[in-house]
């Protein structure tokens, strides 16, 4: 079928079945992220809806993915970050640029060009995500058209969401074994979603009103400067996100997340199984760099620590703010029973959340994208 009111319709559903697999079954630890792309692959491979050439996945790539991310950024108060844990966000800082050492060596590995065109796209994409997560990975393949690219882009978001999530299991450990301060794992909040919101009609005008304006806006101010619209839209959505009135509405939040699982979802749409498996040696060129990258990022982390005699949780927790972000670093203090470092951990998150996307641009723009 490739009616676009059906393909819409069937994506929501990918959502929806994603999200009940995360809440309902063991597949929780894969994450709504990867499912979406999973289960929208499979959709898509079976000829429920098409693999290519529909005009909601352009759609979706043009306005939606910029929005998301748009709308996740409302969130970031930068006032608040200055308050949280100096140590913590000292640490954050060298995780950061341990991710781009790491990306530089590990393309030093690979040799010249390891994925054609879009080497430079692919470093600024890694960066971006090991930074300060999924919404800044987006940011950098959108500029750059990954995202047509379908395998390729299936395979670098599967192979990353595979080693954030072996990250976690390694930042739970390491702080017991290095001799941290921590207690036991804080009890969980009988699956609270925290994307839940109650929102108003009014809050998604003012959502809705603020991201289209800031899209058309940035597309204006970036063409006489030379500048990405994504990175002018960043800009944007940072300056409003300290705005009072801006910060005190409700469902950015929400409506952002619903907006990156459709986009996750167009990209699984698009994943042709056949292409995919064609990827071969590609597949590890994209391992190699995420494993070397992280690697490099944690060892200089925890090294840091180290030698500044801090608190192998702090590293622990800073490192998870890096590599999986805000969300995966409140998880992980809580795992550590540390209440304490909870709220610094999605602060100094959101500093990923503000700083990866700038960073990805400048490395994909050196190795000269």
């Amino acid at each position: 079928m490739t009616d676009p009111v059906f393909v819409a319709a069937v994506i929501a559903a990918c959502v929806i079945a994603s999200q009940w697999l995360v809440d309902k079954t063991p597949l929780r630890h894969a994450g709504v992220a990867l499912l979406v792309i999973v289960v929208t692959a499979i959709v898509s491979n079976v000829g429920i809806i098409p693999t290519s050439g529909n005009p909601v996945y352009s759609g979706i790539f043009g306005y939606i993915a910029p929005l998301s991310i748009f709308w996740l950024l409302l969130g970031v108060n930068l006032r608040a970050v200055l308050k949280a844990g100096p140590q913590l966000l000292f640490l954050f800082l060298v995780g950061a640029l341990g991710t781009a050492l790491g990306v530089v060596v590990a393309l030093q590995l690979l040799g010249d060009a390891p994925f054609g065109t879009q080497t430079p796209a692919m470093a600024g994409m890694f960066t971006a995500t090991y930074i300060g997560g999924s919404a800044n990975f987006n940011a950098i393949a959108l500029h750059y058209e990954v995202m047509e690219s379908g395998p390729l882009y299936a395979g670098a978001m599967a192979v990353d969401s595979g080693i954030t999530a072996v990250w976690m299991a390694i930042t739970i450990a390491l702080p017991r074994w290095l001799g941290g301060r921590v207690g036991e794992a804080m009890a969980d909040r009988g699956g609270e979603d925290p994307d839940r919101e109650a929102v108003a009609p009014r809050d998604l005008a003012v959502l809705f009103m603020l991201g289209l304006g800031g899209a058309w806006a940035s597309g204006v101010v970036s063409e006489p400067l030379g500048l990405p619209s994504m990175l002018i839209l960043t800009v944007f959505a940072l300056i409003l996100a300290q705005v009072p009135a801006v910060a005190r509405l409700r469902g950015a939040k929400a409506v952002g997340m619903f907006a990156v699982y459709v986009f996750l979802a167009a990209i699984g749409a698009l994943c042709d199984v056949d292409a995919l498996g064609s990827l071969g040696e590609v597949g590890g060129r994209i391992a190699i760099l995420a494993i070397t990258c992280v690697g490099f990022h944690g060892a200089l982390t925890f090294a840091a620590a180290r030698v500044f005699r801090l608190d192998p949780a702090l590293a622990a927790v800073a490192s998870q703010a890096n590599i999986g972000g805000g969300t995966t670093a409140l998880a992980l203090a809580r795992s550590l029973g540390r209440p304490d470092l909870v709220l610094p951990a999605v602060l100094v998150g959101s500093v990923g959340t503000a700083l990866g996307t700038f960073v990805g641009f400048l490395v994909a723009a050196w190795l000269g994208a």
